[in-house]
């Protein structure tokens, strides 16, 4: 079947990076803002790992977000809902600083201008354990924005993570797509490459290529951005 749609992932495809050197950076960041309130770096990392581990176990029956939230009242207490404004303020007011943990590619804004003059559907699968305005945030980091996507995943709309099937097949469903005409591009050989069970066909971006789980990859379309591009090109 001919594909419609595109579904793109963000950190490490669209928006090269470091996912180490990202996630240091970022929790340096938030524990800067915390800190003088009262929080020790050591246990608001823990926390937010602790919640994390919640979202990708998350069985569909919260929103990732309430998951998150009460996982990280496990740790501090009730109370902490006090202080959420601290957060608030940091992915409004400090966040956007992470773009120096991150990278840059000028092949974002033409693959996703590529795939839409082509009339194709585009969507930001990117796992949804952010808020949506670290995710907008992100976009930006890449030279894109939230009005390229029709849809775009984030922590307070989705109750899944990857490589849950299950989100993918809630954007399936949500965006009401035909997984046969749909086109996963990631970097990650678990959490993407996952789709292909659905019946999607994927391609694996390779310039910031995770594979944790040492996934036999030999399967899976790949290359780098001018390969991506060609492969739009010919849909």
């Amino acid at each position: 079947m001919a594909i419609k749609t595109i579904l793109f992932d963000l950190d490490g495809t669209l928006l090269p990076m470091d996912e180490k050197e990202f996630i240091k950076g970022y929790f340096g960041m938030l524990c800067e803002k915390l800190v003088p309130f009262g929080y020790k770096p050591d246990e608001v990392v823990d926390a937010i790992w602790y919640g994390t581990e919640g979202m990708y176990k998350n069985d569909g029956s919260k929103l990732n977000e309430t998951v998150f939230w009460e996982r990280f009242c496990e740790v501090f207490g009730p109370k902490v809902m006090e202080k959420k404004y601290l957060f608030d303020e940091f992915y409004v007011n400090d966040f956007p600083k992470a773009k120096k943990f991150c990278g840059y590619s000028p092949y974002a804004r033409e693959i996703i201008d590529l795939a839409k003059a082509k009339g194709l559907r585009v969507i930001c699968a990117t796992n949804p354990i952010f808020p949506s305005l670290a995710t907008e945030h992100r976009m930006t980091f890449a030279g894109i924005s939230k009005d390229d996507f029709e849809y775009f995943s984030n922590y307070e709309n989705s109750s899944y993570c990857k490589p849950n099937l299950k989100y993918y097949e809630d954007i399936m469903a949500r965006c009401g797509c035909d997984p046969n005409e749909c086109l996963m591009v990631g970097n990650d050989a678990t959490e993407d490459m996952v789709a292909a069970k659905l019946g999607m066909q994927v391609f694996l971006l390779t310039d910031c290529l995770i594979n944790k789980r040492d996934v036999d990859i030999k399967s899976f379309p790949q290359g780098d951005f001018e390969t991506l591009k060609n492969v739009i090109n010919s849909l």
